[in-house]
């Protein structure tokens, strides 16, 4: 499974029912986009040690952008821009979910309901 940024922002933020739910699922994906969007959010050094030390504990794999996610996500944009307000970031983080061939974990699940061949699990916090 590959987790959205916002659940991984929940259990930063201290929430119970985020951090039992990643403590029980080792070894899940997260996009390098949610990655840079945690670590753009984060205050000070001690934060960051606190998510890298997090991310080992879970053994969660950060995946990168590579041509196949790239095309996934313009293509998503493209079709999904003008009607459902398709960010380049939620682009990016779907079709790193589609091109491994896993489900995505959200709360955000307006985001992304609408995308043809993605499992969507919501998360509700």
């Amino acid at each position: 499974m590959l987790v959205d940024t916002d659940v991984l922002i929940w259990n930063l933020r201290g929430n119970e029912r985020a951090a039992t739910f990643l403590d029980e699922q080792p070894g899940f994906f997260v996009s390098a986009v949610s990655y840079m969007e945690l670590l753009q959010g984060l205050r000070d050094k001690l934060e960051l040690r606190e998510l890298r030390q997090a991310i080992r504990f879970w053994d969660a794999r950060i995946v990168q952008i590579d041509e196949e996610i790239s095309a996934r996500a313009m293509f998503l944009v493209e079709e999904y821009a003008l009607s459902h307000g398709m960010q380049m970031a939620d682009a990016l983080i779907a079709a790193t979910a589609v091109a491994l061939g896993v489900s995505l974990v959200t709360a955000n699940d307006r985001h992304y309901r609408h995308i043809e061949g993605l499992d969507v699990v919501i998360f509700r916090p």
